[in-house]
């Protein structure tokens, strides 16, 4: 194998399949990144057998040459030290060539790499996904879709099917759901989908985050394939493969309250701000809980008390309130995560109690939903 190609378009996709490679994982082979060079172009892969990225550089793109071949051939290098070399190589253009026993070197400008690699015949093959179950999102709202719920998947693996994002189809209508038993978020959007298919699907946390990493923020559609227990994400020369999470999502329409006993519409940046510096005192106990209370004349009190620091009281006047009086008490850092998951400039929260969950919604869209359970304070 030897090709030519730019530097600039070989360090961004290893950037990209990079994500994808573990430095921890059982299958020696996966620490490496599999190169393969083809008439077409130079494809780039790194796997760690939950996410496989798949990278492509066409030989020419936009009138413009990537990368000329010059012997096709494969081989597969180690991830780490291929990206550490590659990003500090002198010139715009690196030569990369494999001769006997896998070796490979890497040239550029007066400087000169040669990498034992490996065989890559040996590397996993990728996940082969027919494409029946397939649906159009618009790059940049799957973005905020990601960045809208993905915050709130469990982090502990007591119960696996919770660090995970339940996705599901109906009707041209995807709904986004995620929740670590203590809050939860939601987002629906409409989207494009053949043959009016249906999904319902749990996508582990930690591969939407590395997911929303690569993504442009683009409006160009980008297909979305759903298995059994795999789902592909498939953008302007990514291919991005996950595995699927085992098991029944729980159902979570029971936890939303359907009715309210006190509405509060507010500024979401003026609020946002009020509990952020509550929590400056309440972050030295372990609970980091804020209280939130109704006074008169449409005005709220934000205050948190730590015995061992001292207490903090501000009031925030509120656009509206509606309902009986409330007391209640949550974590600080769930309600600044939702409030900075919500778009708009007003929110509305609605209460059922003080020791019920609460809704954050902003005003006037449906589309999105932050609920938070309270926390007892004595």
């Amino acid at each position: 194998m030897k090709f030519i190609i730019q530097r600039d378009k070989l360090v961004q996709s290893v950037q990209d399949v990079l994500k994808a490679v573990s430095s921890r994982t059982t299958i020696p082979i996966l620490t490496g990144i599999k190169i393969v060079a083809t008439e077409e172009g130079v494809t780039l892969t790194g796997s760690d057998s939950d996410i496989s990225i798949e990278s492509f550089i066409p030989c020419e793109e936009d009138g413009s040459e990537n990368v000329e071949v010059k012997t096709a051939g494969s081989v597969v290098l180690q991830a780490r030290f291929f990206s550490e070399i590659i990003k500090k190589l002198p010139m715009d253009t690196v030569e990369i060539e494999v001769q006997n026993q896998y070796v490979t070197t890497i040239r550029s400008g007066k400087s000169e790499f040669n990498l034992n690699g490996q065989d890559a015949a040996e590397y996993p093959h990728l996940p082969q996904v027919e494409e029946q179950n397939v649906f159009r999102v618009p790059t940049d709202l799957l973005k905020n879709i990601i960045r809208q719920t993905v915050f709130a998947v469990s982090t502990s693996e007591t119960r696996p099917i919770l660090t995970g994002v339940n996705w599901k189809l109906e009707n041209h209508e995807l709904i986004c759901i995620a929740t670590d038993s203590h809050r939860l978020a939601l987002r629906k959007a409409k989207v494009e989908a053949e043959n009016n298919i249906t999904c319902n699907v749990v996508i582990p946390g930690k591969s939407l985050n590395e997911l929303n990493k690569i993504l442009d923020d683009t409006n160009e559609l980008l297909d979305i394939v759903v298995t059994e227990n795999q789902v592909l994400f498939k953008a302007k020369n990514i291919l991005f493969f996950s595995r699927l999470l085992d098991g029944n999502y729980p159902d979570t329409s029971r936890l939303i309250p359907a009715e309210s006993k006190t509405d509060i519409t507010v500024t979401t940046k003026e609020f946002l701000q009020a509990i952020d510096r509550a929590s400056l005192l309440a972050r030295e106990g372990r609970n980091n809980v804020v209280k939130l209370a109704t006074l008169e004349s449409d005005t709220l009190e934000v205050s948190s008390n730590s015995p061992e620091v001292g207490k903090v009281v501000e009031q925030v006047q509120s656009n509206s309130i509606d309902g009986e009086e409330l007391k209640i008490s949550f974590s600080a850092k769930y309600m600044m995560d939702a409030l900075k998951a919500l778009e708009g400039n007003e929110i509305l929260i609605n209460f059922t109690g003080a020791m019920r969950p609460f809704v954050i919604k902003t005003l006037h869209d449906d589309s999105m939903l932050q609920l938070i359970l309270p926390v007892r304070t004595y």
